[in-house]
């Protein structure tokens, strides 16, 4: 029957209200497969002043499936990026070094499309629901499994204290678990991972080794006004400047990454006075070491706390980089900072001053003392001034702990 049709083809005429049939040959074979098709869609009634016709329903003779175009789009997406990724492991491995490949401007415009900022509040709002008695050690206890918490430092072991995730994640360590360095002026502030660190060049700051972002663009100019879009970059030298109060000295900086099972707060790296907060609004995508890698000024997307102020030798300042699931950044000792918050819009910023007529210098801040703390994890960005025989006692990768030196002179 499928040869016969595959040579012959009904046609249809009408002439004086009746049907009257034809038949054609039909030489092409795939031709006579699309009629096939055809005719097997179901013919409608339609009701006119002048006639009655049968037509086909308007509708497509392939369906086109959204769900499964875009998982099977998505999918292969996904497996080249850890084909990629795995090329790039096995070659490291013999020693060759691999140039950073970098998003294009598509791929960062369609990751920030992603409601980041929403999630984020509503992950928020799921972490201070509190969790029946009964479910609470099965919860932490798969959650410590999958990112290796040591909960022998917690100050509190039992699971049943926490009442949810939010305490979980914000929980105490041990007065000793975290010594601090007293020889070296600098310490880590948080536990973490070393992603980059050095002196800053050309006002460009690795954020890790190969993919740099604006000093200016990350900090935001250094003339203090409230609730102002950012101005145009001025030049290096100024801007650097501006910053370098001492002469001899010379800008540094240090890269921190906190991964979820890591030890959430942090503390002053050194002893020093903040005069000043400035929160930028912005995304809060994920700041991994790949995503790191993968995306040009991520730090300068994301939404994050800059403070800034002064130590011995000059100018510092300890930023918080907000991430996807983190969009609270805490400041202990600022009321008035409130993260992630719809009032605010991406691309503006906005500033408080902590000198005042009553206080003339500002939060005095002593080494190891506690500052702050996110809600998951997140990275930790150190950029100061310092004489240039400042040396740093850091390896890249290498894990660290609050309280462990990061340089000294």
């Amino acid at each position: 029957m499928a040869a016969s049709l595959g040579r012959w083809c009904w046609h249809f005429l009408r002439e004086d209200g009746r049907w009257r049939t034809s038949r054609l040959h039909c030489e092409n074979t795939s031709l006579s497969h699309f009629l096939l098709s055809f005719w097997k869609v179901p013919l409608q009634a339609i009701n006119t002043d002048a006639r009655k016709m049968h037509t086909a329903p308007a509708r497509t003779l392939f369906l086109l499936r959204p769900l499964p175009i875009l998982l099977a789009t998505g999918g292969g997406y996904l497996g080249y990026r850890q084909y990629e990724k795995y090329r790039e492991r096995e070659l490291e491995k013999l020693g060759l070094e691999i140039p950073p490949k970098l998003a294009g401007h598509w791929e960062v415009a369609l990751y920030k499309s992603v409601p980041t900022r929403l999630l984020s509040r509503a992950w928020g709002r799921l972490n201070q629901v509190e969790l029946p008695h009964w479910l609470r050690r099965p919860v932490y206890s798969l959650y410590i499994w999958t990112f290796g918490v040591n909960m022998k430092e917690a100050a509190v072991e039992d699971l049943h204290h926490y009442r949810n995730l939010s305490e979980f994640f914000r929980r105490k360590l041990k007065p000793q678990a975290r010594p601090v360095c007293g020889l070296h002026s600098v310490i880590s502030p948080s536990d973490g991972r070393i992603l980059n660190f050095g002196q800053v060049k050309n006002c460009e700051v690795e954020q890790v080794k190969g993919v740099t972002y604006s000093l200016e663009s990350f900090l935001g100019p250094r003339t203090y006004m409230e609730d102002l879009p950012l101005p145009p970059a001025s030049s290096c030298d100024s801007f650097r400047n501006q910053l370098v109060t001492q002469e001899g000295n010379e800008l540094y900086h240090c890269v921190i990454y906190l991964a979820p099972g890591d030890y959430h707060c942090f503390h002053s790296p050194t002893d020093w006075t903040v005069s000043h907060r400035r929160h930028f609004p912005g995304s809060l995508m994920s700041v991994n070491p790949g995503m790191a890698r993968w995306i040009k000024e991520l730090f300068c997307h994301n939404e994050r706390v800059v403070l800034t102020g002064d130590w011995k030798h000059g100018f510092f300042s300890l930023t918080a980089v907000g991430a996807t699931n983190v969009g609270s950044i805490r400041i202990y000792f600022d009321q008035d900072l409130h993260t992630n918050s719809p009032r605010y819009s991406k691309g503006s910023y906005n500033d408080f001053s902590f000198v005042t007529h009553a206080n003339k210098e500002g939060v005095p801040m002593r080494k190891g003392e506690h500052l702050g703390e996110f809600n998951l994890g997140s990275t930790i960005v150190l950029i100061f001034e310092a004489p240039k025989d400042f040396n740093f006692r850091l390896k890249a990768g290498q894990k660290i702990r609050f309280g462990e030196a990061l340089g000294s002179l």
